[in-house]
Formats: C-alpha cells, sequence, structure tokens
C-alpha cells in the first residue's frame, strides 16, 4: 500500500524563501509522527519520519523537498547541516 503524499505549500512559495544563489534554508524535525512541509514566519519547517541515524533522515528531507518542488531528490544538494536541524540546500536553476 502506498503512503498518501505530503501536504505541502505550493513550489512557488518555497522557491521565493531562497536567496539569490537558490539556496533555500530549512528547519528539519526527524522522526515526526508524519511529513510535511510548512512555511511560518518565512521560514520553511520540513517534518520526516525517518529517525536522525546513518543520513536517513537527511535523504527523506531532499526526498520530500524535490517531491513538493516536482524535481528529482538528485538535484538537490545539502549544502550544510549535515548533523544539524538547521539545513541549507541548493537547489536547481529554475
Amino acid at each position: 500500500m502506498a503512503r498518501p503524499r505530503a501536504d505541502h505549500p505550493p513550489a512557488a512559495a518555497i522557491r521565493a524563501l531562497a536567496d539569490d544563489q537558490a539556496r533555500l534554508a530549512l528547519r528539519v524535525t526527524p522522526g515526526a509522527r508524519s511529513e510535511a512541509i510548512t512555511i511560518e514566519d518565512g521560514r520553511v519547517l520540513v517534518k520526516v519520519r525517518a529517525k536522525p541515524q546513518d543520513g536517513a533522515a537527511n535523504a527523506a528531507v531532499l526526498r520530500l523537498l524535490a517531491g513538493a518542488l516536482d524535481i528529482a531528490p538528485s538535484r538537490l544538494q545539502l549544502l550544510r547541516g549535515d548533523t544539524s536541524r538547521e539545513k541549507l540546500v541548493q537547489l536547481p536553476p529554475e
């Protein structure tokens, strides 16, 4: 049985929060009960079910973000925050 698709804001709203170099700051909550992307107070908040072990949460974040942006996860790059809840992701050019 497939998981239901997570709720997320429109791709344009997420991309609008990236800086002029297409870098997007994220606040991540690993081990959450459900997966979701929200925008609160001008910040992108990402909740994933995966635990922060062996990079599983980082991979889940990139997969979820890629799904919200309708791009392949391989087009995203984690620039900073490998072991932190505060992450910086490089988005591909539009």
